[in-house]
C-alpha cells in the first residue's frame, strides 16, 4: 500500500450498506496495522456535537476507532435545511469544493489510505455542485459501488452509477453486494459475478446477510427512542422482525401481526394492547414489544398485565408516525452504543472481502 491512497465507497441509493461496507473495511485496513482515516464530504444527516454540525457517519467512525481528526474536517459540508434553496439562490459563500479538497488532504496526511463515504447514489449532491461523482473526481479517489441483496436490482442500479462516475472520469474497481441470503441460495455470489462481469465490473464481494444487522434489538429502541420502559425488558439479543402500526380496529391490525413484531400505537388504544397481549400469549415471540405513543399511559391494570406478560411496553411523547420515523432511522442506522452490530459488521465483512486483493484493485 503507498501513502496517501483514497477509496470512495459509493452507493446504489440510500441504505443499501455503504456505512456497513465503510465500516468494516475501515477495520480491516487498521487491524492490518495501516494508518487510515475517514471522510464524509458531504453529509446530509448530521448532528451537533460539542458546537461542531458534522454527519453522523463520520460521528460514528471517530468514535468507534478513535479518529484523532477534528470532526469539521471528517465531515466538511453539511446540509441543513434550506441549505439547496439558500445555494441555487447564491446565498451560500464559500467555495464548497475548496472546502472539500482541503479537508481530505488534512485528513489524509500521513496516513496510508483515506476512506471516503458519499452520499446516496452517484448524482446526490449535484443540486450544490457535490455530486458523488464530482467529489470522487475531485479528490482523486477510485470508487467501490455498493449495493444489496438480489439479482436484476443489483446488477441493474451498480450499471447505471457506474455509467455516471465513468462520465466523470472516475474509476470503478468494483462492486460490493451487501445482504446476500447466501446460506439460501449459495449461487448467488457466482450469478452476481457473471452478471457484473458482462458490464466489465468486478464484483468484490458479497457480505452476507444477518438478522442482527437487518432487524434491531429492544435495547436499541430503548436507547435510542426518549421515553419510560413500562414493563418487559430491553433485551439486547430479542430482535425486531416487522414493524405494525395500530391505527385501525384491533382485529383488522392482528392480520398485519407477524413473527416478532413491534407495535406502535397510541397509548390510550386498550384494544390494541389488549390484542397485543393475546396474540402473545397465543404465540410467544409473535409480539417482540409495544412502543405506546403520544404520552398516553394506559390505566395501571393494563400496565399490571404487561408486566405480568413480559411484555415490552415502552411509552413515549411523541406521536405515532413520529415514533414510526425514528424507529425506521434505527432500523438502518448503526450508532457508536450498537458494540454487537459493529462487532458483527467488522466480522462479516473481513471474511467476505479478501483486503489483499481490494487493496490490489486500488
Amino acid at each position: 500500500m503507498t501513502a496517501g491512497q483514497r477509496v470512495f465507497v459509493a452507493a446504489t441509493g440510500q441504505n443499501r450498506g455503504k456505512t456497513t461496507a465503510s465500516l468494516g473495511l475501515t477495520a480491516a485496513i487498521i487491524r492490518r496495522g495501516s494508518k487510515t482515516g475517514f471522510i464524509k464530504p458531504v453529509g446530509q444527516r448530521y448532528l451537533v456535537v460539542e458546537g461542531t454540525r458534522a454527519d453522523e457517519d463520520a460521528v460514528l467512525m471517530k468514535a468507534v476507532f478513535d479518529l484523532p481528526d477534528a470532526l469539521d474536517d471528517m465531515s466538511p459540508v453539511t446540509l441543513p435545511r434550506h441549505f439547496t434553496t439558500d445555494f441555487i439562490m447564491g446565498r451560500i459563500e464559500g467555495d464548497l469544493e475548496r472546502g472539500v479538497t482541503e479537508a481530505a488532504n488534512r485528513v489524509g496526511a500521513n496516513k496510508d489510505l483515506l476512506v471516503i463515504e458519499g452520499t446516496g447514489h452517484a448524482g446526490v449532491g449535484a443540486v450544490v455542485g457535490l455530486s458523488n461523482a464530482r467529489v470522487a473526481a475531485l479528490l482523486e479517489a477510485p470508487v467501490v459501488i455498493v449495493s444489496e441483496g438480489g439479482v436484476g436490482r443489483p446488477i441493474d442500479e451498480i450499471v447505471l452509477n457506474h455509467a455516471l462516475f465513468e462520465r466523470d472520469g472516475v474509476r470503478v474497481v468494483g462492486a460490493v453486494v451487501n445482504k446476500v441470503d447466501v446460506e439460501s441460495h449459495p449461487d448467488l455470489p457466482d450469478i452476481l459475478r457473471r452478471g457484473l462481469g458482462q458490464h466489465g465490473i468486478d464484483l468484490l464481494g458479497c457480505i452476507p446477510y444477518s438478522d442482527l444487522l437487518a432487524n434491531p434489538s429492544l435495547e436499541l429502541i430503548a436507547t435510542h427512542l426518549d421515553g419510560e420502559l413500562l414493563a418487559g425488558r430491553a433485551t439486547p439479543g430479542r430482535t425486531i422482525g416487522h414493524v405494525a402500526i395500530g391505527a385501525m380496529q384491533a382485529k383488522h391490525a392482528a392480520g398485519f401481526i407477524r413473527d416478532r413484531t413491534l407495535l406502535i400505537t397510541p397509548g390510550d388504544r386498550d384494544d390494541m394492547i389488549e390484542m397485543a397481549l393475546e396474540l402473545n400469549a397465543r404465540a410467544e415471540g409473535q409480539v417482540t414489544g409495544v412502543v405506546l405513543t403520544g404520552g398516553f399511559r394506559p390505566p395501571e391494570t393494563k400496565v399490571q398485565d404487561l408486566r405480568a406478560a413480559g411484555l415490552f411496553t415502552y411509552l413515549v411523547r411523541s406521536d405515532t408516525y413520529g415514533t414510526a420515523q425514528a424507529v425506521d432511522e434505527i432500523l438502518v442506522k448503526t450508532h457508536p452504543t450498537d458494540t454487537d452490530k459493529i462487532e458483527t459488521i467488522v466480522r462479516l465483512v473481513d471474511g467476505s472481502l479478501d483486503i489483499g486483493d481490494f487493496l490490489a484493485h486500488l
